[in-house]
C-alpha cells in the first residue's frame, strides 16, 4: 500500500514478520525500514532490546522472556482520523492477552491512553510514533512491550508478569495471537462505522471508569472522576465543581 488509502486493502496475508534474536529498539527498526521503502504490515520482534523506551523517551528495561514488536504503517488513515488508532491498538493487544490466559485469571484491562493491567498492575506498555518521510508519506510505527516472564520496574506503576497469573505461553505463540488480532482490530477501525465500534470495545475492557483519578501533565497535576472518553480519544475528567475537561495526554494514577 503506497498511497492514503487507510489499512482497509491490507488482508492478513499482507502483513509480514521480521524476528530479531537482538536489537537496539523495534520501533526504530520499523522507521529505518521505512525510510528505505517498505511497505504496510511489516512487523518487527526481537527477544531482546537494548535501547528500548517508552512515552516521553523513559526508558524500556528489555530483557529475555518477554514480547518486543512493533508494527509500521504506511499512510494508515487521513490525519484527522488518526486519534483513535491508539483505541484500536490497545483493544486489540487486550483481545490478544486476554485469549491466552487461563479462564480463572482475572481479566486484562486498558488504563488510558496506553497501558494493560491486571489487578491494576502494569503487564503492558504500547508506543505509537510517527515520522513524514522524504517522498511524503506518513509512518506510523506501534510498539508493544509485554510482560511475559519478566517484570521490569518501571518507578511509576506497579508492575507485574502474566506468568504471575498462570500464563504458560512463550513470546512467540503470544506474538501469534496479536498478529492477526491487530489485522482484525485495523480492518475494523477502517470500515465506514469502525471507530464507533472501536470505542464501543475499548469502554467495555477500560479500567477505573466512573472512579476519581488524578493524570499528571507535563505542568501540573489534576484530579477528579474519570468519566471515560470522546469519540476521539480524549479523556473525560469531572471536576469536582462538575465541569469536564478533555485530556489529550498524561499519565493517570488511580486513587
Amino acid at each position: 500500500m503506497t498511497g492514503r488509502t487507510g489499512t482497509g486493502r491490507l488482508t492478513l496475508d499482507d502483513f509480514r514478520h521480521e524476528a530479531l534474536v537482538e536489537t537496539t529498539s523495534t520501533n526504530a527498526d520499523c522507521l529505518e525500514r521505512a525510510r528505505r521503502g517498505a511497505l504496510s504490515g511489516l512487523w518487527i520482534t526481537a527477544a531482546r532490546q537494548t535501547g528500548g523506551r517508552g512515552r516521553r523517551g523513559r526508558p524500556w528495561t528489555s530483557e529475555a522472556g518477554n514480547l518486543y514488536a512493533s508494527l509500521l504503517l504506511i499512510d494508515p488513515a487521513p490525519m484527522e482520523r488518526l486519534g483513535s488508532l491508539p483505541l484500536a491498538v490497545a483493544v486489540a493487544v487486550q483481545s490478544a492477552i486476554s485469549s491466552i490466559m487461563p479462564l480463572d485469571a482475572p481479566p486484562v484491562k486498558i488504563k488510558w491512553p496506553n497501558d494493560l493491567l491486571i489487578e491494576r498492575r502494569k503487564i503492558c506498555g504500547i508506543l505509537i510514533e510517527a515520522e513524514t518521510m522524504a517522498d511524503g508519506r506518513q509512518a506510523i510505527v506501534i510498539g508493544c512491550g509485554i510482560n511475559v516472564a519478566v517484570a521490569p520496574e518501571t518507578g511509576l506503576y506497579p508492575v507485574a508478569r502474566l506468568s504471575d497469573y498462570g500464563c504458560t505461553v512463550g513470546p512467540a505463540e503470544l506474538f501469534a495471537h496479536l498478529f492477526r488480532e491487530m489485522a482484525d482490530i485495523l480492518r475494523l477501525w477502517d470500515s465506514a462505522n469502525g471507530i464507533g465500534e472501536i470505542t464501543a470495545r475499548w469502554r467495555k475492557v477500560a479500567g477505573g471508569i466512573g472512579e476519581r483519578i488524578t493524570v499528571n501533565l507535563p505542568t501540573q497535576s489534576i484530579s477528579g472522576r474519570f468519566v471515560g472518553i470522546d469519540d476521539s480519544g480524549l479523556l473525560k475528567l469531572e471536576a469536582d465543581e462538575g465541569d469536564v475537561r478533555l485530556i489529550a495526554a498524561g499519565d493517570v494514577f488511580f486513587e
